[in-house]
């Protein structure tokens, strides 16, 4: 019986290795193609609630000392960004695509799954065109209906570089926010300054 057990336990030790093997980071697998940097999304990315020029893809731009190309619609769910993926984000030859996508998915009670899978899909065929992905998710603790562990699955599953809760700390605080839903000029900084911390240096243009 021990020796069935520990069989057993070193069997699991293998696949769990095996599967942190397969799934490398993102940025180690893919071969860069293009030349921008996109920022994709909903109003956290166009910038409700922001100054002029205080966006998070404005701010972002200045951290990097490069174009950020601003890509944010606000209302989007992921079905209407994955509608506009062509024309907004691909046509635009991106290296780097960093995403906000699922607060409206979640706002409109649109079904988890529907969600992630659209969100996937958005994810893989960036990929695809030879461009990282960084995901800003969303996780609101009493009302966010799971869609953390969504935003979980989709990195794990395509390899995309997540930020857990990119509104963590900003959310709530009404220094940093402009309404309840949208950071002020000071949460846009923050959400800046994640997705900066989250670019592989290497991975810059």
């Amino acid at each position: 019986m021990v020796k069935k057990t520990a069989a057993a336990l070193l069997i699991v030790a293998l696949a769990a290795a095996y599967t942190l093997l397969q799934q490398k980071p993102e940025a180690d697998r893919l071969e860069l193609t293009g030349e921008n940097i996109v920022c994709f999304g909903d109003s956290l990315t166009s910038g409700f609630g922001a100054s002029a020029g205080k966006d998070y893809p404005a701010q972002l731009s200045q951290l990097l000392g490069r174009p950020v190309i601003n890509a944010g619609a606000t209302g989007d769910t992921t079905a209407r960004a994955l509608q506009r993926l062509e024309k907004d984000v691909l046509s635009h030859s991106p290296r780097i695509v960093l995403i906000t996508l699922g607060g409206n998915d979640l706002k409109n009670r649109i079904p988890r799954k529907t969600a992630f899978e659209n969100l996937k899909q958005i994810v893989a065929r960036i990929q695809d065109a030879g461009a990282l992905v960084i995901v800003g998710g969303i996780d609101l603790p009493v009302f966010g209906r799971g869609f953390g562990k969504g935003y979980e699955s989709v990195a794990t599953e395509t390899g995309a570089i997540l930020i857990p809760n990119i509104l963590e700390g900003i959310f709530g605080n009404q220094g940093l926010m402009s309404d309840p839903i949208h950071p002020n000029d000071d949460g846009y900084a923050k959400m800046a300054g994640r997705f900066y911390t989250a670019i592989p240096t290497e991975a810059l243009p």
